[in-house]
């Protein structure tokens, strides 16, 4: 069987393992302060042009939006995040359990609009009861989204306008940070999310790593970084394997070549899949396809080929999702293809 399951379906790029073995007997100071976690702040810093930036590792990205979004509200404010936000959907309710109501508005294929975000935000200052409810106090996006659309620059801008405007931090959820920056219809660099954001992380995790999350506070950081992340379980004793695996993925560019792969490849994958009379539920320029399949196409496929349900179209369809990653291979893709020209497909 091949699989399109997820983007973190592999263990880690061999040029990370390669690394931690040969560090592997080193012996190193705990807790993010060894020589390649500096390493890979210095180099993550270069990357964002972002100089004077805080970096901290951390493990997940559930905990690390649970963390920053926690240490950047205060305990009556919420954040706002999109309907449809990864924040809002599928973490469990980590957010709320911290204290922090999330707050929906609704999404457009994954994003938030700014103009409806401004309106949200003066609505709730001009309501005379707003002492007694939740204040908007920060700002989550995912980019790219739960759907694999893409902030397009002026999007990002107008959104950080309503964000400063009102004193509200800008978070970007970064978990497949490197396929937006590397998507071919993308007008956003990294130094451009460093310049509108408040907080924001590269993702490791499906971008090659074995585990790991790279926050970036291009500014400043939250008073007593350090201690908040341990109070929250997060500080890793052994920070080494995190900084060991982010100083080479900025080593020689290799995180955004990697990327570079994964979105060649969704691109090959898209053209198998309109060759192959495949309907799409929508259109991304990432590594994220959605599909809608008839119920039984669906069960023919995943004899075959792994992927992830997303959601119910109707009675007798459903979306599924199909992710490239930095480990896809052609073999995958001609896999695929044969598969589809196969009966139930096969028109």
């Amino acid at each position: 069987m091949i699989s399109f399951e997820s983007d973190y379906i592999a263990g880690a790029h061999p040029r990370l393992l390669r690394r931690l073995l040969e560090t592997n007997l080193e012996p190193l100071s705990g807790y993010g302060s060894d020589p390649y976690c500096e390493s890979a702040r210095t180099k993550i810093r270069a990357a964002c042009d972002a100089p004077e930036a805080e970096v901290i590792f951390l493990s997940g990205g559930t905990q690390t939006n649970a963390l920053v979004i926690s240490a950047l509200l205060r305990p009556w404010q919420g954040v706002i995040a999109a309907e449809t936000g990864h924040i809002s959907t599928h973490e469990a309710g980590a957010i709320e359990h911290t204290g922090h109501k999330v707050l929906t508005l609704p999404q457009h294929l994954g994003k938030l609009d700014s103009g409806e975000l401004e309106r949200f935000v003066t609505g709730f200052y001009a309501d005379g009861n707003h002492e007694h409810m939740v204040f908007p106090g920060m700002v989550y996006l995912s980019h790219p989204t739960e759907y694999g659309t893409l902030y397009s620059l002026s999007e990002l801008e107008s959104i950080s306008r309503v964000c400063r405007a009102n004193s509200m931090p800008l978070y970007l959820d970064g978990a497949r940070l490197g396929y937006g920056l590397m998507s071919r219809e993308t007008d956003v660099t990294l130094p451009d999310i460093a310049r509108l954001c408040d907080a924001f992380y590269i993702g490791g995790t499906k971008v090659g790593a074995l585990c790991g999350e790279a926050v970036v506070f291009p500014r400043r950081a939250p008073e007593h970084l350090l201690t908040t992340v341990k109070l929250h379980g997060a500080l890793l004793a052994k920070g080494r394997l995190l900084g060991v695996q982010f100083d080479e993925l900025f080593t020689d560019g290799l995180y955004f070549r990697i990327s570079r792969h994964a979105i060649d490849c969704a691109e090959a994958l898209k053209q198998i899949l309109r060759e192959k009379g495949c309907t799409f539920y929508l259109e991304s320029p990432t590594n994220q396809q959605f599909l809608i399949l008839d119920n039984a196409q669906l069960e023919a496929l995943r004899r075959e080929v792994a992927v992830s349900f997303w959601e119910k179209y109707d009675e007798t369809h459903t979306v599924v999702r199909l992710a490239t990653s930095w480990s896809t291979t052609q073999a995958d893709l001609d896999r695929l293809r044969e598969v589809l020209e196969a009966p139930p497909f096969l028109p």
